[in-house]
């Protein structure tokens, strides 16, 4: 059996999951201890059981989804100070682009939504700037050839 995978989380990150995996669970719960509708209606499999057993089998799914991450979350945590020289996890980074500044964090998948400067170290500049200090430059290809000069490396938490 493989390895299973990590999921890379914020603290932040982290108690967004649990919350609303424990949300979800209460649901859960209500629904279960609630009346089961009737499974027919005349002849006919009644719809609002069809419809409660979809709701249950949808929470469900996300619940074990949940589960799966909490299980294998790994916390982004802050590197020594000897090594907040280098672009990991967690890390806020300044590059040039083009003549252009631009600034984003370094998240794991979950995490990551660009529009608010969250890029993934999936993500093929998240991929490509880790490792990688102050001064480097750093040609990306996704989909245009691209080259991105380290200006800033910063660690903040959350």
């Amino acid at each position: 059996m493989g390895e299973e995978k990590k999921f890379y989380l914020t603290q932040e990150g982290l108690e967004r999951i649990k919350k609303e995996y424990q949300e979800l669970a209460k649901i859960r719960n209500l629904k279960t201890k609630e009346e089961v509708p009737a499974t027919w209606h005349s002849q006919d499999l009644n719809p609002e059981y069809l419809s409660y057993r979809e709701d249950l089998n949808l929470l469900e799914v996300r619940l074990a989804e949940l589960e799966n991450v909490l299980k294998n979350a790994k916390l982004i945590e802050i590197p020594s100070k000897g090594q907040r020289g280098i672009i990991n996890l967690g890390a806020t980074v300044v590059v040039e682009v083009e003549g252009q500044a631009d600034e984003f964090k370094i998240v794991g998948s979950l995490e990551a939504n660009p529009s608010l400067g969250r890029i993934s170290n999936d993500s093929p500049v998240g991929r490509a700037l880790l490792g990688h200090q102050i001064g480097d430059e750093v040609m990306v290809s996704s989909p245009i050839r691209t080259v991105y000069k380290i200006k800033k490396i910063k660690y903040l938490s959350s």
